[in-house]
């Protein structure tokens, strides 16, 4: 006798196995337009920023006094060899601009890397050991929150002297409460999970549940305040360069730029504009690629 056959359904029957995480969220990335969009705006002027001596046309510093106040191409009087005209000594608008990304993408990652640093370490101190540590850090919170940030910046940047990296440090040691507030309330809810009581019964130290943890819990909620301060602190450094207490001439700076081209802005309105929407365009990138991230991470999927 033969032996009965089993019949096994096709392939094509067979239920799809479950996606990875890693595959939901690169889904979700791929459904959210405003990420795409905030995300492909980062990258390109990353990547204007890491090849603007290839980009840029001319030297940004250079002066050419018989080509001064030039006007854009499409504007009468315009010349294609400056394409975006000059400012008022002469220097080539289009190349400050594309230097001028370099200056504004460092002060903003890395103000928002030093806030980052700071807000997460007492967030997370304050939320995992409670107590005198919770206290001691709302009592620095509150006193933070108190003081006027863009005056003290202005008075800090005058006392100690402007510079680019005085600039990123300032900006960076008064913008760091977002962080702390979202990591102590997030390091609270996760100290009282089962996987870190199994952690603690398995003889780990607290440097070890912190760091093993605790921390690469807190990574989503991170990155979305980290690209939101991001933002938050290339608007600062506008703002400090505008007043004249920021970066100063003739380091290429689009807050810096608006401020030079302040005084003829009703006759040469391109001077402002342009700097402006570079400053614009590079602020909605942060916020749209935040705000994607929130959406992408969260447990609910928000689309």
């Amino acid at each position: 006798m033969t032996p009965p056959t089993v019949q096994t359904a096709p392939a094509a029957d067979m239920p799809d196995r479950a996606p990875t995480p890693r595959e939901i969220l690169r889904r979700r990335a791929l459904r959210h337009r405003g990420f795409q969009i905030g995300l492909s705006i980062l990258v390109g002027l990353l990547v204007v920023a890491l090849f603007a001596p290839l980009l840029a046309p001319h030297d940004p510093f250079a002066q050419t006094l018989s080509a001064r106040m030039l006007p854009p191409v499409w504007a009468d009087g315009g010349r294609w060899d400056y394409p975006l005209g000059t400012d008022q000594v002469g220097r080539d608008y289009l190349s400050r601009l594309i230097y001028g990304a370099r200056v504004s993408l460092l002060v903003g990652f890395g103000a928002a890397t030093i806030g980052m640093v700071i807000g997460v370490t007492l967030g997370v101190l304050a939320g995992y050991f409670g107590g005198a540590v919770d206290h001691a850090v709302n009592f620095v919170l509150t006193a933070q929150l108190a003081l006027p940030g863009l005056l003290l910046a202005m008075a800090l940047v005058f006392i100690i002297g402007p510079s680019v990296w005085v600039v990123i440090g300032i900006v960076g040691v008064l913008h760091w409460t977002y962080y702390l507030v979202v990591t102590r309330s997030a390091t609270m809810r996760l100290r009282e999970i089962e996987f870190v009581a199994a952690a603690k019964a398995l003889g780990a130290s607290r440097r070890q549940v912190l760091i093993g943890e605790i921390l690469p819990n807190l990574v989503p909620q991170i990155l979305v305040i980290f690209t939101f301060e991001l933002g938050v602190a290339i608007l600062a450094e506008s703002a400090l360069s505008f007043l004249g207490v920021g970066i100063q001439p003739p380091t290429p700076s689009w807050g810096l730029m608006i401020a030079e081209g302040k005084e003829v802005m009703f006759f040469r309105p391109w001077q402002v504009v342009l700097p402006g929407i570079a400053i614009f365009l590079l602020v909605v990138g942060a916020n749209l690629t935040g705000d994607g991230l929130r959406d992408i991470t969260a447990p609910e999927g928000r689309t």
